[in-house]
């Protein structure tokens, strides 16, 4: 067992958008689809709609916070969110009933509609692709040309994620709700 995390450099992020496509190639969900699964927003861009400056733009990569503390299992009336082994928030597709609740529970938005299996879904660390073919990292990891994105496990104190984690500032994204979230920014 594990207690998978993910740090986030996101000062490296240059907007290529690799780690979305190859999150939905690894889901086989259709290239167009936004925000489905993991993407990549943008703060503080310089001027004015519609002349705004790229340029000055910061890149925030988001998912699924993976919650140690998740609204979204929360409000489930059928069980269908779950949390797996290693601490990873998953959906049970049998058993969703497409209510809704998780995602107007969701602070972080990181829940869709998936319209092949009329399920609500979200990001699952690669657990149920990369992982289970016992690879150690997930797609979007993999793919960034940039090194954004580190995965592992925060049990492990030898794990990338937890030297990370010990050696350099870090937040999350809105900690005052108490969702305790595994998503890691670095400052």
């Amino acid at each position: 067992m594990a207690n998978y995390a993910m740090v986030l450099n996101y000062k490296n992020c240059i907007n290529c958008k690799a780690c979305e496509v190859a999150c939905k190639e690894e889901n086989g969900i259709l290239l167009g689809a936004e925000k489905h699964r993991i993407w990549v927003g943008s703060m503080n861009p310089e001027g004015e709609w519609p002349f705004l400056s790229i340029a000055s733009a910061t890149f925030l990569p988001s998912q699924c916070q993976q919650c140690e503390n998740a609204p979204c299992q929360d409000v489930c009336p059928t069980q269908a969110t779950y949390y797996d082994k290693n601490g990873v928030v998953q959906v049970d597709s049998e058993k969703c009933i497409l209510c809704s609740y998780c995602m107007v529970a969701c602070p972080y938005d990181a829940r869709y509609v998936d319209d092949r299996t009329m399920t609500i879904d979200k990001c699952t660390f690669c657990s149920d692709t990369r992982l289970a073919r016992g690879e150690t990292t997930t797609a979007c990891q993999a793919t960034c040309p940039t090194k954004v994105r580190t995965f592992g496990d925060l049990d492990d104190p030898n794990s990338e994620v937890s030297q990370i984690l010990r050696t350099k500032e870090h937040f999350t994204l809105k900690p005052h709700i108490g969702t305790k979230p595994k998503l890691f920014y670095i400052i």
